[in-house]
């Protein structure tokens, strides 16, 4: 136990001399204990040694001149002071042992009944008390701390979810301020209804839910990808309550499918190759055979024919060509550019189209200019092929079209959103796989050539679109060092 092995420092703070001299007294007729006492008669001076911790325990007299035990004890409350305060009186009251318990005193003693035994027992249990009150508060410490600097967003919720407590990571992750959150419950921000009913039914029958991967609604109304996990617990008054942590793996989830895109890419790319030189060498011979009947072969007729397909042939060895262009990394040239002039270059190639359809075109940039590292020519292909499917997604007369570029720290930004028909949800993973294309006579090459352009800026893609609402692309470049 601490202290009993070693001297215990006592402070006895009382105004009258002779009840210091007899209280000592008792004080050092305990022989189990080591014990120094000092006397402090002035009010404004005790509370000098609880600011400085200097004693292991104090006994406070009741009355102290102007001032009362009870005024030192709401004193000590308010410097936060820990160590153990015994109100000592000369005739004893409930309501004064009741209101000094309340307070925060440790004990409640009158001196006409004090005894070396009850000082003893009085010791050793409010250093006890001390000593697990220390421990507690320590830990209540070091487990607030976690809770507050965690990166992950922790809550404490009653049964049905609704936000009791929340770190600030939580508010970080979700928008919302602490007083918007504790009037929100965890099913308020989950995206899909089945995973609400999935967390109320292991809530139920297991009391808890491990790493749940769902989308949750942040205040701006994106939607982030997450891992719950959460479990019933019980309070010290026996009351049920549920505590959880929220981890946002919304860029994890990006990368991994960036990393997806490239290897579909390079695998196709493979393929295509693969396809490619064997399609070619029967192709050659081909169309050395049909050059050579030209020139010997007479007849209008049969010269129709071989000049058709000499002409199919053609097409098919630039078809060849162009596959391989679209599955293979160019050849890149980078320079510094900012993305402004970009992106002008490119509505300047694309607004003859634009204006025809009568579209509605907004443009929003920085005030300052977004300079990356880029393939001019190259990232202008991957611009305009944006903006022409924006352009050919509407199909309307009130047509918008709205381009923005915004920086915010070491990354640019880029939104190409359009009001268009919009891409059905089940299409968005499948927009940059080569071949993939909802138009009727479409190849499914554009958006497969914008990403294989867009890696080789080491740029990220997203898309997010509603049937008949629009779509919008979003891209972020990282800038280029000054």
């Amino acid at each position: 136990m601490p202290y009993l092995q070693n001297e215990i420092k006592i402070l006895v703070v009382d105004d009258d001399e002779d009840d210091f001299f007899i209280t000592s007294d008792l004080l050092h007729q305990i022989r189990d204990l080591k014990i120094t006492v000092d006397w402090c008669y002035n009010y404004n001076q005790a509370i000098e040694h609880l600011k400085e911790q200097s004693h292991h325990i104090y006994f406070v007299d009741y009355r102290l001149g102007a001032k009362t035990g009870i005024d030192f004890l709401k004193d000590a409350m308010q410097l936060h002071c820990e160590e153990p305060i015994v109100l000592l009186t000369g005739k004893g009251s409930r309501m004064i042992d009741i209101e000094a318990m309340r307070i925060g005193a440790t004990d409640y003693l009158t001196k006409g009944d004090i005894t070396p035994d009850k000082l003893e027992r009085c010791i050793r249990y409010a250093l006890a008390r001390f000593a697990s009150t220390r421990e507690l508060r320590a830990n209540e410490r070091k487990y607030r701390s976690i809770f507050e600097r965690s990166q992950d967003a922790v809550f404490v919720a009653d049964g049905n979810l609704n936000f009791k407590d929340i770190n600030n990571a939580a508010m970080q992750m979700l928008g919302y301020i602490e007083e918007e959150l504790k009037n929100m419950s965890l099913y308020d921000l989950v995206c899909a209804p089945f995973t609400k009913k999935q967390l109320e039914i292991k809530l139920l029958e297991k009391g808890s839910f491990d790493d749940i991967e769902t989308e949750l609604f942040t205040k701006a109304g994106d939607k982030i990808v997450v891992v719950l996990s959460a479990s019933k617990e019980r309070d010290t008054h026996n009351q049920e309550y549920v505590q959880g942590i929220i981890r946002d793996i919304t860029n994890l989830k990006k990368a991994e499918k960036a990393n997806l895109q490239s290897e579909k890419l390079a695998a196709m790319g493979r393929l295509v190759r693969t396809l490619a030189h064997e399609v070619r060498n029967p192709l050659n011979n081909i169309n050395m055979s049909v050059e050579e009947m030209q020139q010997i072969a007479p007849g209008e007729e049969l010269a129709m024919y071989l000049d058709i397909v000499h002409r199919n042939s053609t097409r098919i060895g630039s078809l060849i060509t162009e596959l391989l262009d679209s599955s293979r990394p160019s050849e890149l040239s980078f320079e510094k550019w900012s993305l402004q002039g970009i992106m002008d270059d490119t509505i300047s190639d694309a607004i003859d189209r634009i204006t025809l359809k009568r579209i509605n075109m907004k443009i929003s940039y920085a005030d300052k200019a977004a300079f990356i590292m880029a393939d001019k020519e190259k990232l202008k292909i991957a611009f305009l092929n944006l903006l022409i499917n924006a352009v050919e997604a509407i199909q309307h007369s009130s047509g918008k079209l709205v381009v923005t570029i915004t920086t915010e720290g070491d990354q640019h930004s880029v939104m190409v959103s359009d009001n268009g028909m919009g891409i059905p949800e089940d299409y968005i993973p499948l927009l940059f796989e080569p071949y993939f294309t909802s138009k009727r006579n479409g190849m499914g090459l554009g958006l497969a050539t914008t990403l294989n352009i867009l890696q080789s800026h080491k740029a990220a893609i997203d898309v997010r679109s509603v049937v008949n609402e629009g779509t919008t692309f979003y891209l972020t470049f990282p800038a280029a060092n000054n």
